[in-house]
């Protein structure tokens, strides 16, 4: 039998209870158990941590009675209330006097269509690991990736110029060719014929899109939280910009802009602070008391607020080094996230989307939306231990949409590019798919040939014990 060491439950000012203070002790696996069914080893290091899924199911079992109505399932009278708002939009129930005209009618009736099947998500579709603030939010973002994925199958299935114009239904400004911005036309700090004598920098500093790369990468930090990953995905993406700056005007940047802004500015900045946000909420006590049970109003306020905040927060351990497989599966996760990245600066060329659009807004909220529930569902993929397992329905539909976003930046860009790849772009390139791939087959062959010296010092022992 085990021992256990009995703690007091703590409960601090907002709201949650400490439960992990009760630990137990199992002799036979020499490891500290917690309540929340993590192992840790008497040095600290956690060996097993709860699966997302059972986390996720043993909150949704214990609700707060005040909030269990919002918990059940409601599907009756939601599509009562949503027959009977389609008789009110549609006019079903009018004279045909009052119909609108043939594109009106076209254009409310995919919004109607997208509306109905967005309600549908919204009760039916599966859930994923993330329950706050809602699950039926979730199921929600869940019905907008699929309309979002049929969408650019529908996109690319047009010819280049009836895509561009197409994307006027969506914002009237479209269908107009850009005049692309290089931001490597004169590189130079110092420009003493301009009354700005660092006229350069002062425009490259106080660009619009500086934020929003900050912002970028703070969301990047919240989604990987893993700080060499996270540098990897910079260093990749600038590598990517020298790849491709022959077909991309945008790409084509100073080398302080490149190195020194981007890198050690911008990218540093929004790192450093998505990892500070990632250890607070890795350092907190998921222990959640129920909004009936808050004593005060404005502990009701709090635990109000506090819906908007993750139920649990699980630290992703992705372990790279742990196998040659393990490797492979970490950089494909790289490789797509580098690709969706891209495909951001592609698809405003070959489409004639400005930066500035809301459309390209629009694209990044929902890939962010994706991506996190995709991310955790990966890395639950990865560190389950179960024999059948399968791509979270999020981790499927990223992966499609980058698929389908490349094949349209393919597509929409032939004869849009028409000076070729560097040489030296080129060997790099080559150079570096080599040696992955002679890194890759010596680390599994040593790891082969370790494996048959241990069993065969396994089989000496057993002869000798005989």
């Amino acid at each position: 039998m085990g021992r256990e060491n009995s703690f007091p439950e703590a409960e601090d000012s907002s709201g949650f209870k400490d439960k992990n203070k009760s630990i137990k002790y199992d002799g036979m696996a020499e490891a500290w158990k917690s309540r929340d069914g993590s192992i840790i080893s008497n040095d600290g290091i956690r060996l097993e941590r709860e699966d997302s899924e059972s986390k996720a199911g043993s909150i949704m079992r214990d609700l707060d009675p005040w909030t269990a109505w919002f918990y059940k399932p409601h599907t009756v009278t939601v599509l009562v209330a949503g027959a009977c708002l389609l008789v009110w939009a549609s006019g079903a129930l009018q004279s045909e006097e009052h119909d609108l005209d043939v594109v009106t009618n076209a254009k409310r009736g995919v919004w109607a269509t997208i509306a109905v099947f967005l309600g549908y998500c919204l009760l039916q579709a599966p859930s994923t690991i993330l329950i706050r603030p809602h699950p039926a939010f979730w199921r929600f973002i869940h019905g907008i990736a699929v309309v979002y994925l049929v969408f650019l199958t529908f996109l690319l299935f047009q010819k280049r110029d009836d895509a561009r114009q197409f994307l006027k239904y969506l914002h009237p400004d479209l269908g107009v060719e850009l005049d692309e911005r290089s931001y490597g036309a004169d590189c130079r700090l110092y420009t003493p014929e301009k009354p700005n004598k660092f006229s350069n920098v002062y425009n490259t500093l106080f660009d619009e899109f500086v934020i929003a790369h900050t912002l970028g990468w703070w969301g990047k930090a919240i989604m990987v939280r893993n700080l060499p990953l996270l540098w990897i995905l910079s260093m990749g993406f600038e590598m990517a910009e020298v790849t491709f700056n022959h077909m991309l005007p945008n790409f084509n940047e100073c080398w302080w802009d490149s190195i020194i802004l981007d890198v050690f500015l911008c990218n540093w900045i929004g790192i450093w602070a998505g990892m500070k946000t990632v250890k607070y909420f890795d350092g907190k006590t998921y222990a959640w008391v129920g909004l009936s049970r808050q004593k005060s109003i404005i502990g009701k306020v709090r635990r109000s607020l506090g819906q908007f905040t993750p139920a649990y927060w699980d630290k992703d351990e992705w372990n790279p080094l742990q196998g040659p497989l393990r490797f492979v599966q970490v950089l494909t996760l790289i490789v797509i996230i580098l690709t969706v990245e891209v495909n951001a600066f592609f698809l405003k060329f070959c489409l004639w989307i400005p930066p500035l659009n809301p459309l390209n807004t629009y694209r990044l909220i929902i890939w962010w939306l994706i991506a996190n529930p995709a991310i955790r569902e990966y890395n639950t993929f990865l560190q389950t231990r179960k024999p059948i397992k399968k791509l979270g329905a999020f981790c499927w539909l990223a992966l499609a949409i980058a698929i389908v976003e490349t094949l349209i930046c393919i597509k929409f860009g032939r004869d849009l590019y028409p000076k070729p790849m560097p040489g030296f772009v080129f060997w790099f390139w080559t150079t570096v798919c080599i040696a992955l791939v002679l890194f890759l087959f010596t680390w599994t062959i040593k790891i082969f040939f370790d494996g048959r010296g241990d069993a065969d010092e396994t089989e000496v022992d057993l002869k000798k014990s005989m």
